[in-house]
């Protein structure tokens, strides 16, 4: 009996110890299945993201990649010759002064009255936030012969931005403009003169002229105003789009730029060249 007991017990433990062992080994299996386990989870989630991200325009970032920059303006000028204007014809002694980033009631009204004093019509590509301060003063650029375009809203570098900030800043100043003088202006001057196809194009989309410049008074620099005057008159041309100031920031002063205008308009009066506006000079319509 004692025999059968024990033989008894000897299977019973025997098969006890199988089982513990299956249950071990399927622990110890437990571990390398959980890690393949989060690595498969690792993967969906590193590549999830990248099915929702559109490609880079342009290709992957690399060295051959540069960041974008300012086209020349003359190269601009070659590829929207339809919608880019550097200057007008040269086979008629007529210019156009231009002022950008009014309009300033700390200078503005100055250079106005020093026009009236001469009867020169300007072009003046105003800011929408200033215009929006200033109204009075847009309108008595209208009321006085001059003709208004649109230089943005804020100033912003519109190459660091995107189209996206192109379209706003325009829209807005042309509803601000439509507000205050009547009428959806066609031209348009980009800040600094940065400008690169894509935004050109978006601004003929637009039913905009871009107005640039053939000669550069350089006034921002604020230099006296006999050299500010010297920069337009030495470099004078038939056609030219003359580019000043009447507006500045907070620390900046333009009472040089109105200075020099008492030496620029008689001088070039006196060889024979006519003032006029740019739509005038370019025979282009400056309403939509």
């Amino acid at each position: 009996m004692k025999e059968r007991i024990f033989k008894w017990l000897l299977v019973t433990g025997f098969l006890f110890s199988l089982h513990i062992t299956d249950i071990m080994t399927v622990y110890a299996n437990e571990g390398p299945l959980s890690d393949v386990s989060r690595q498969w989870l690792k993967a969906d989630l590193r590549d999830d993201p990248e099915e929702d991200l559109p490609d880079l325009k342009g290709g992957s970032e690399n060295s051959e990649r540069d960041p974008l920059q300012p086209v020349d303006l003359r190269i601009l000028q070659q590829r929207y010759p339809e919608i880019f204007f550097l200057q007008g014809p040269t086979d008629q002694k007529r210019v156009a002064l231009t002022f950008d980033d009014g309009p300033d009631p700390r200078f503005s009204n100055d250079v106005l009255d020093v026009l009236k004093q001469y009867n020169v019509p300007a072009t003046f590509f105003v800011l929408g936030s200033k215009a929006v301060a200033n109204p009075e003063i847009v309108k008595r650029m209208q009321n006085e012969g001059h003709v208004i375009g649109n230089h943005t809203y804020a100033h912003p570098n519109l190459v660091k931005e995107s189209d996206l900030t192109l379209d706003r800043e325009v829209t807005r100043t042309e509803d601000a403009l439509n507000g205050i003088i009547g009428y959806r202006t066609k031209l348009f001057r980009p800040p600094y003169g940065f400008l690169y196809n894509e935004l050109v194009e978006k601004l003929r989309e637009m039913n905009y002229y871009v107005i640039a410049w053939s000669v550069d008074s350089l006034d921002w620099q604020e230099d006296p105003p006999e050299v500010i005057a010297s920069n337009v008159v030495d470099n004078i041309h038939p056609g030219a789009i003359i580019l000043m100031h009447d507006g500045a920031e907070s620390g900046g002063d333009r009472t040089n730029t109105i200075e020099s205008l008492h030496q620029i308009i008689p001088k070039l009066q006196e060889q024979g060249y006519e003032f006029v506006t740019v739509p005038e000079l370019l025979n282009i319509p400056f309403k939509k």
